[in-house]
């Protein structure tokens, strides 16, 4: 845990700016955009239907008159050809006018016909029909009299058959340029959308990103807030930067880092002042309890000397309570102040085991000890406490007549500490909350075991300020490994 920095409002980013008013803005602006590529390819799509709807439906009708005007052209030539046939064979001038009447339909017929929008073969082809019509129908104004101008004209009007054949061949050939035209129209449309429909998916993911990255990362600021603060840690400010809106909650979470943080320094000044109040009437009460044990007032009876021992007892229970307080004080106050030298593990262990020799010979418990010189870089009295604690922990879960282990093992990169007794072990829901400030465990029974809750907590502090690791493993009885790295500082061992 560290003091929260002096108050500061965060300062408002370029960014924020472009930020809506409202988080749920954000959301809609990012929904309407996203979905605008898709929108503007749908668009598209049915534009492009429906230009190629009219282009078919424009085609189809043109090619139809094309096609019908060519038909009725043929069989007007078949009528004129039949009519002159008639004529030159009755030479009945009631025929010429028939002629006539059918010649004045071939006209209008050409006449519609040269307004499509004919090719260039089909267009000749027509004007050659009608110039070749134009040149019979002056030599049968002419009035053929011999029997060779009158074969050769009936031959002529043949052929000017044939030309109106040609014509609505050409008409028909029309028509399946038409349907393949259309059939190209529509192939390049599918292309046109299929590559529309591909440019807006990745661009609608793209957009979709930028949108994610903006609406998560001021939700993913507030997170980290609330987890440093979860975590007690109040050093670092919180910066929201956002729409309006979240920028108002990171600023309460920061008016509640400033608050929590007030009220953490208030706990430690309170926790320090009581230790060291409690610390001089303690010290006094110890010291009068062993001057009765040595009979400095006079005789003690049996009776008066089990007093005096329920009075050393809970005195130095008191007394390990208020070094726990203690440790628990430079624990927060000094996790990054690490005194760096070079140590043994091994050495430490062993110190460490011998002062808890008497405390397990009171409770009829054996420490064993097997320890391989282990060097490393660290702070040579914090490390004493981490095994002290972790020992001291062990001892006092201990059943009678059991043994306490520890073993130190030196590794390429790290040194590795165990320590395991042969009581009920740590519960399996229990193995992360062992390590948490004032948490106490249950015995099988469920009665609680006498202590501040500290020791554990304290040891990963300081383990973790050393860049190592600490856990609870599987038994039988209660197992702890630490893991220390032998450039000993959390710097060094990123």
């Amino acid at each position: 845990m560290r003091a929260p920095d002096s108050i500061q409002r965060p300062r408002l980013k370029l960014a924020d700016f472009y930020y809506p008013s409202s988080f749920l803005k954000l959301l809609l602006i990012g929904l309407v955009v996203v979905a605008a590529p898709l929108v503007v390819a749908l668009v598209n799509a049915a534009i492009s239907m429906q230009r190629l709807a009219g282009m078919s439906e424009s085609a189809v009708d043109q090619a139809a008159q094309a096609a019908r005007g060519s038909r009725l052209l043929m069989e007007q030539v078949l009528s004129m050809e039949r009519v002159v046939r008639q004529y030159l064979v009755l030479d009945d001038p009631g025929l010429l006018e028939d002629y006539t009447k059918i010649r004045a339909n071939f006209k209008r017929t050409t006449s519609e016909l040269s307004l499509l929008p004919l090719d260039e073969l089909q267009l000749r082809e027509l004007n050659r029909t009608i110039d070749k019509e134009q040149a019979l129908y002056d030599q049968l104004a002419q009035h053929p009299v011999t029997a060779t101008e009158r074969r050769q004209l009936t031959e002529a009007y043949i052929e000017l058959a044939g030309l109106a054949r040609s014509v609505l061949n050409e008409s028909n050939l029309l028509i399946d340029r038409e349907v393949d035209r259309m059939r190209e129209a529509a192939a390049a449309t599918q292309r046109s959308l299929f590559t529309q429909l591909l440019a807006a998916f990745p661009l609608g993911l793209a957009i979709a990103a930028v949108f994610a990255f903006l609406i998560a990362r001021p939700i993913r600021q507030l997170d980290r807030a609330i987890r440093r603060l979860g975590e007690a840690d109040f050093g670092a400010a919180v910066n929201v930067h956002g729409p309006a809106d979240l920028r108002f909650l990171g600023d309460r979470l920061e008016w509640l880092r400033h608050r929590l943080g007030a009220l953490e320094e208030q706990k430690a000044r309170f926790l320090r002042h009581v230790s060291h109040e409690l610390k001089t009437p303690l010290t006094a009460l110890r010291e009068g309890s062993e001057l009765l044990a040595d009979g400095a007032a006079g005789p003690v009876t049996p009776q008066q000397r089990e007093i005096i021992g329920i009075l050393q007892s809970n005195s130095l229970q008191l007394q390990r309570l208020i070094e726990d307080l203690l440790n628990y004080q430079r624990a927060v106050a000094g996790v990054g102040e690490l005194k760096l030298a070079k140590v043994d593990l091994a050495d430490i262990t062993r110190n460490a085991i011998d002062a808890h020799k008497l405390d397990a010979a009171g409770r009829s418990v054996t420490l064993a000890l097997d320890a391989r010189p282990a060097p490393l870089l660290g702070d040579e009295e914090k490390l004493h406490i981490v095994v002290d604690n972790l020992v001291s922990n062990a001892v006092k879960y201990s059943p009678a007549g059991s043994t306490v282990h520890a073993a130190v093992r030196p590794g390429e990169r790290d040194v590795v500490l165990e320590v395991a007794d042969q009581g009920h072990g740590v519960a399996e829901a229990d193995r992360d909350k062992v390590f948490d400030w004032f948490f106490q465990a249950e015995r099988p029974s469920g009665a609680r075991v006498k202590g501040s809750g500290l020791g554990l907590a304290i040891a990963r502090e300081f383990v973790l300020a050393h860049g190592g690791t600490i856990e609870a493993l599987d038994g039988p009885g209660g197992r702890f490994r630490v893991r220390l790295p032998q450039v000993g500082s959390r710097e060094a061992a990123r």
